[in-house]
């Protein structure tokens, strides 16, 4: 796989990724963001929220139990499949699903009090394009909140992940978790994506620490091998190779963390800005 061919595939959320990434890497890693951000989407008391990159809808369930009924809420994502798990997972409350591309949101001018997204700005294509759209559908006043994952050291199964496939394959190490979701964290790059979004406002930045916690090392090694476009990387590389990278990388985190129930830390950054 060419490193063209290797970026393509970063944002392949399709075949069995939705199912996996849901009932593995949610709990893993990403329920304590979305009840963070949900928090501070309320504090905002919105009357119509957009959620982009809403993934397979643990954000949306979140704000779908903070936010008060009266409270429109949107959510949308590119990919359909992504989108039709968060759909059939549901919600506690009505959500109108839309798929829609982050670069060219289908909605007018000032509709939102507050669009939020959680980990997935590290996908857009044209960030600062992506932040115009946002601020284009914002509301004067209105305020965008999101969050990125910080360096990956500062991930502890993403790493360990990352450096047991580059031992096991030495002269194509699959980079997608470096590359991509740990990919944007530096502030100053993401203030001047803002800016060049036309955010005149200076961001918040506020460094969010947590733990990721499962009850065995296979768990992590099946969230990130086989339910994140890394799956993409491995499977390009034979057809055997999903299962002998998602065995070795089980072997390395077991060896990190022990072989009973593993806990590891992990870290983000939010961002909010006004429009």
């Amino acid at each position: 796989m060419s490193l063209t061919d290797r970026h393509s595939t970063d944002k392949a959320f399709a075949g069995s990724i939705p199912e996996l990434y849901d009932t593995c890497l949610v709990p893993l890693i990403f329920e304590p963001y979305a009840v963070d951000l949900a928090s501070r989407v309320v504090s905002k008391g919105p009357k119509k929220v957009l959620e982009v990159a809403a993934g397979t809808g643990v954000l949306t369930r979140a704000l779908s139990t903070a936010l008060p009924d009266s409270t429109a809420l949107v959510a949308t994502d590119l990919n359909q499949p992504m989108l039709d798990r968060a759909r059939t997972v549901g919600a506690c409350r009505h959500v109108e699903w839309r798929q829609a591309d982050a670069m060219q949101l289908p909605f007018a001018d000032g509709q939102f009090d507050v669009v939020v997204c959680q980990f997935g700005v590290m996908f857009f294509p044209d960030k600062p394009g992506a932040f115009a759209e946002a601020r284009r559908v914002l509301s004067p006043g209105g305020t965008f909140i999101f969050n990125v994952w910080d360096r990956i050291e500062e991930n502890a199964f993403a790493l360990v992940v990352t450096d047991a496939l580059a031992r096991l394959y030495p002269a194509t190490p699959p980079r997608f978790l470096a590359r991509t979701p740990h990919g944007y964290h530096d502030r100053e790059t993401i203030g001047r994506d803002l800016r060049l979004g036309g955010f005149l406002a200076e961001p918040a930045f506020e460094t969010v620490a947590s733990h990721s916690r499962a009850d065995s090392a296979r768990i992590p090694s099946v969230a990130y091998c086989q339910g994140t476009p890394l799956r993409n990387e491995l499977e390009a590389l034979g057809p055997a190779e999903l299962a002998r990278a998602t065995d070795v990388c089980t072997a390395a985190m077991a060896g990190k963390f022990g072989p009973g129930r593993v806990d590891g830390k992990i870290q983000a950054h939010v961002v909010t800005v006004e429009a």
